[in-house]
């Protein structure tokens, strides 16, 4: 698909989506991506009008240029905090990405959506195949909190990358309205998540915790498998004492569907959290790092990989980043000798 270039004096304005804005995004899409980005909602022009109204925002062009380039970012529905958006991924057509769009959408987004709908915590996911999305949302106040290793398929964004190679991504998030509220901390990451607490500017009390039980109840779990992407993320809202069986079977089915990549996205706000932690590194899970108001309270990620990281790859703008990976490839090293040592 080829694009003119744009005059050099072109204005645009930026706006809400659109209901009649769905075939120009499906058209990005495949520019972009052609048939191959693994969240296929983005090529169903119904589906999208129905995911995307509320938040979706879109660059306008006068005459012609109306239908030739679309930009925006989409709302989450991963983590179940109604009060939390997800800043999302963002796309603009090569020929047109001098044009300072993408800093246009994103001050649209924090200075007149993100008080319109009162929403209170906005994150982003910038990749680590280059800098410049984590630049753009550092430069608009965003904090990186979690390293994910191996999320995403290489040639998304190399499309000379073989199918076989993954390129990792950071979590950034940024607090419009604080929630004071008890984070408790697992002993074995105290350190590692006070100095991420530290980046942060709204308040929590934070509240060390060496050993706890599971709680007596069944545990509360679900997962939701992404197969294009090879993906399985688990939440559990509430760990109980069937906490392994409940992973087996999880993991069980992963693995039946050739998943490489499984994330658990765990609760801070109960002292139980240590018991969860404890099972899942004894699994050969490591530390990704912490999810601000993910469940309207804070969530701890941890990760499993099924294959190796290329480290040598990652571009991370901010020192910060780098020593979240730091930390993060330290706990991985752990988690490969122990599961070394099963083998053995």
């Amino acid at each position: 698909m080829q694009h003119k270039t744009p005059p050099k004096d072109i204005t645009f304005t930026v706006d809400l989506f659109r209901p009649e804005d769905t075939r120009g995004v499906v058209r990005l899409f495949q520019a972009v991506y052609g048939d191959d980005y693994p969240v296929k909602l983005y090529y169903d022009p119904e589906k999208l009008k129905e995911a995307t109204a509320p938040v979706t925002a879109v660059p306008y062009w006068p005459g012609p240029w109306t239908v030739r380039l679309w930009e925006f970012i989409i709302s989450s529905d991963q983590s179940s905090a109604s009060s939390s958006m997800n800043g999302g991924p963002a796309w603009v057509l090569k020929e047109y990405r001098s044009l300072g769009i993408s800093e246009s959408i994103a001050k649209h987004l924090m200075d007149e959506v993100v008080p319109r709908l009162g929403i209170e915590d906005v994150f982003g996911e910038p990749t680590c195949a280059h800098v410049t999305m984590q630049k753009l949302c550092a430069d608009f106040g965003f904090v990186e909190t979690v390293f994910e290793l191996c999320l995403v398929r290489a040639n998304l964004y190399d499309r000379t990358k073989p199918a076989s190679e993954r390129m990792s991504t950071l979590l950034q998030f940024r607090c419009f309205k604080p929630k004071p509220h008890n984070v408790f901390l697992p002993r074995v990451y105290e350190d590692e998540l006070r100095f991420l607490y530290s980046a942060l500017e709204d308040e929590r009390t934070l509240v060390p915790v060496a050993e706890e039980r599971l709680e007596a109840v069944p545990s509360e779990v679900w997962m939701q498998i992404y197969d294009a992407a090879q993906v399985a993320r688990i939440a559990i809202p509430r760990a109980g004492q069937d906490l392994a069986s409940r992973l087996d079977e999880l993991e069980q089915e992963a693995l039946s569907r050739d998943v490489l990549v499984l994330q658990v996205w765990l609760k801070l706000d109960k002292a139980t959290v240590v018991a969860a932690v404890d099972t899942l590194r004894s699994r050969g899970y490591f530390l990704g790092g912490i999810l601000p108001r993910w469940f309207d309270t804070d969530g701890l990620l941890m990760q499993q990989l099924r294959c190796h990281p290329d480290f040598q790859s990652l571009a991370l703008y901010t020192d910060h980043a780098r020593s979240i990976l730091q930390m993060v490839t330290k706990d991985w090293e752990r988690a490969c000798r122990q599961e070394l040592r099963k083998t053995c």
